[in-house]
């Protein structure tokens, strides 16, 4: 799985880090898990023209002691379709933003 993560993270930092997720993020419905959507603009052609999968985001994960950012662009109502697939460039780096965003709003310690 590609992903972005950030390890070594405090407990104190890990606790803001589940709050922001909390309040800014779907839960998945698994542990420590939560989508995060991306927005229109944000969309590849394919995921733009598949309106009966939208909408699409990306998992977080949050662990003992890290966050993990995953690259799957996933649909939140079908598992396999075409539109599912790897974050193109943009999506990768907004997904990269979003996780430094989060880091600097937090002042989160990595």
């Amino acid at each position: 799985m590609k992903q972005y993560v950030l390890d070594e993270i405090p407990r104190p930092d890990l606790a803001r880090i589940k709050e922001y997720l909390d309040e800014k993020a779907s839960p998945s419905g698994l542990e420590g898990i939560w989508w995060v959507e991306l927005t229109p603009e944000q969309l590849s052609e394919p995921q733009l023209a598949h309106k009966d999968c939208q909408p699409h985001c990306f998992a977080v994960e949050l662990g003992r002691n890290f966050v993990k950012f995953e690259f799957l662009i996933r649909s939140r109502r079908t598992m396999r379709c075409t539109c599912v697939g790897y974050a193109t460039r943009v999506q990768r780096d907004w997904i990269m933003e979003y996780a430094d965003r989060l880091v600097a709003e937090l002042e989160v310690r990595t």
